[in-house]
């Protein structure tokens, strides 16, 4: 399989390549170690821990250092995770065979090496198969503590400690084997002393390596990685039904081999996959190992973990695959079921008959292999075709100072020897909440920089533009690349482009004539609508627009706004005797009337049709002055795209 992969992608390519943008990361931060700047993607940037792993890096650095540069460092990931594969083999068979047996423990091993999943993650360059052996290692050790008193020794202790603060470095869901190994060491202490219990303390000080190094280095506990992907800190859905939702599905769609998976699992294998759970829980009985079935148990159950994602669809289903071990060993248990009855029918030995079911099962996934070879090697070369040519473009062509706005910022970065900055925000943590609240907001994030830290914003811009979504900043394109033939690419075409900043705060001021500006709500820009209490009233995400037009003089005018409102409820500050006037840049989807209330009482009453952004006002009586006065905008009709709200002097 390795050797089949690999000679698929140089024969594809030309020369070594991962299957992910991703990987070009970790390269990146394992140059970055090798330099002398750990922890920055770039000499001279912030701390940022956009790779997640931190462990994956740290082992690619001396590669790097000794001379494995370039796509040369793509040898020593591939050997690693191969040789990974290999060992999680191992321990697939090694966690199930004191459950099922010899015959169904080898099964278990086989469909390891069969599984389309893995052998993808291992070309990927990713730390994908690497994770999965230290979390099921990690959880075999755990298991023969509690059931071999001769395995409780100071050595042993010390080797679960690492493996303990291993785990989670490699991937932040590792934290699960250190607590496994904590449970294990609380239950059955090295000594029959009851102070010996407190040896488990240091396993949870191990599982907590990560965030107190994040905390240390950013004054966060989470990652950048993390806050631009979990639910919770999206600020347009409901962490628990949209974590529902990605569980039904793993469950109807995913774990059955439909879709997204119809690449590594044959359709319909939902049934046997929690038939298998429900069999190793059987078998766990049977043979009285409770805590190595747990162990067992908590691998294949930590697959839902990344429900609490926005979507675990990324990357051919990588945050996935590391539980699958957990599910073949089930599998296995399975086999060991069904042949122990099938040997009772047929008069065969149960062992033979074991053998055989196990053997359906990885002969299932195994026709599968040459499916993801091919995709293996055309994912490689997409990804080298389009984000790596556009690097290697940029090192030869973008001036030595420039800075490059990406969207994907892997091979960019490592190829384009440029400074660059990541509007998605792994790798430039300032962007992560401005990325995920939407395009708009991202264009009055680079509004304020303009005015607090030019230097800061980008020279160059080589993204998918429909991604970015923010056509007012991009400029003169540069060059393309354009793959048609990938599904791993985030998009056909990427382009680079000159940035273009000059008219950026065109939209600050209303193009109606106005007195003095007594307080202005600028409508998905972060920190005004914190700062004005700027309800979001249901908004979801992609509802949202950067909008470049014109106002009645011709001039030309951006702003930023959200869009399918059916009201706009925010407190802005009127002062004075007389009152003010509110001045409000909107667009309607169609016939509509907006009426206009201020500190609870309609002001106005607005008649819009369809057509392009226009501004409305209404005067706010001095009875309504405050501080903070609260204003809602109700549409009776049609929706509209809110963009703006002054306070004026009347």
């Amino acid at each position: 399989m390795a050797r089949a992969s690999i000679r698929a992608v140089v024969a594809k390519v030309g020369h070594p390549g991962p299957t992910l943008d991703d990987a070009y990361i970790h390269f990146q931060y394992a140059r970055a170690i090798a330099e002398g700047h750990p922890f920055r993607y770039q000499a001279g940037e912030p701390i940022s821990s956009g790779a997640t792993s931190f462990l994956w890096p740290a082992l690619l650095a001396l590669p790097y250092a000794i001379g494995f540069r370039g796509t040369a460092i793509m040898w020593v990931a591939w050997t690693i995770a191969f040789v990974a594969l290999g060992a999680l083999a191992y321990e697939a068979y090694a966690l199930a065979r004191p459950l099922a047996g010899r015959a169904a423990a080898t099964g278990a091993g086989a469909m390891t090496l069969a599984f389309g999943g893995f052998v993808w993650s291992a070309a990927s360059g990713m730390e994908v198969v690497p994770f999965a052996w230290l979390l099921a290692h990690a959880m075999r050790r755990a298991s023969e503590w509690t059931e071999e008193p001769s395995k409780r020794t100071r050595r042993e202790l010390v080797v679960m400690i690492a493996l303990a603060a291993a785990a989670p470095l490699m991937r932040p869901e590792g934290a699960i084997a250190s607590l496994a190994l904590a449970l294990a060491v609380a239950i059955h202490p090295r000594a029959p002393r009851a102070s010996s219990r407190a040896e488990a303390l240091y396993f949870l000080g191990a599982a907590a390596t990560p965030q107190l190094l994040l905390l240390a280095l950013t004054g966060h506990a989470t990652s950048s990685t993390a806050q631009v992907k979990l639910l919770a800190y999206s600020p347009y859905l409901v962490v628990s039904d949209a974590a529902f939702g990605n569980a039904r599905l793993l469950v109807g769609t995913i774990l059955n081999g439909e879709v997204w998976s119809a690449e590594f699992l044959p359709k319909g294998s939902a049934p046997f996959a929690f038939a298998g759970l429900a069999a190793l829980a059987w078998r766990g009985q049977v043979t009285r190992r409770s805590f190595r079935t747990l162990a067992i148990l908590a691998i294949a159950l930590a697959m839902f973990v990344p429900c609490l994602y926005v979507t675990f669809l990324w990357n051919r289903l990588r945050y996935l695959w590391p539980f699958a071990t957990g599910w073949f060993v089930g599998l296995a248990c399975l086999a060991r079921a069904l042949g122990a009855l099938g040997g009772r029918v047929s008069g065969r030995s149960a062992a033979a008959a074991t053998t055989l079911i196990a053997g359906a099962f990885a002969g299932a996934l195994v026709v599968r292999l040459d499916w993801v070879i091919d995709d293996v090697a055309q994912s490689a070369s997409g990804i080298d075709r389009q984000q790596a040519t556009l690097g290697r473009w940029a090192d030869a062509n973008l001036p030595r100072d420039a800075r490059i706005g990406v969207n994907d910022t892997g091979a960019i970065a490592y190829f384009g020897n440029r400074r660059t900055f990541d509007v998605v925000g792994l790798t430039t943590p300032s962007e992560g909440r401005h990325w995920v609240a939407g395009a708009a907001s991202r264009l009055e994030h680079y509004e304020r920089m303009r005015k607090t830290s030019p230097a800061s914003l980008p020279t160059h811009f080589i993204v998918y533009p429909e991604w970015m979504s923010c056509d007012p900043v991009l400029g003169r394109t540069l060059q393309e690349a354009v793959v048609t033939d990938s599904s791993i690419l985030g998009g056909q075409t990427m382009r680079a482009y000159e940035a273009r900043w000059d008219h950026l705060g065109t939209g600050d001021a209303p193009w109606t004539r106005h007195g003095a500006i007594l307080d202005d709500v600028d409508v998905a820009d972060l920190e005004s609508e914190a700062a004005h209490a700027y309800q979001l009233l249901g908004a979801r995400e992609g509802e949202q627009e950067a909008e470049e037009s014109n106002a009645p003089d011709g001039s030309i005018v951006v702003d930023g706004g959200r869009t399918k409102r059916t009201r706009d409820r925010f407190v802005a500050r009127v002062t004075g005797s007389r009152g003010a006037r509110l001045i409000g840049r909107v667009r309607a989807s169609g016939s509509t009337v907006l009426h206009v209330h201020a500190a609870g009482r309609e002001i106005a009453a607005l008649t819009l049709e369809a057509g392009p952004w226009t501004e409305i006002e209404a005067d706010v009586p001095a009875s309504a002055a405050s501080e903070n006065t609260p204003f809602e905008i109700i549409a009776d009709g049609a929706t509209f795209t809110s963009f703006h709200w002054w306070l004026v002097e009347p």
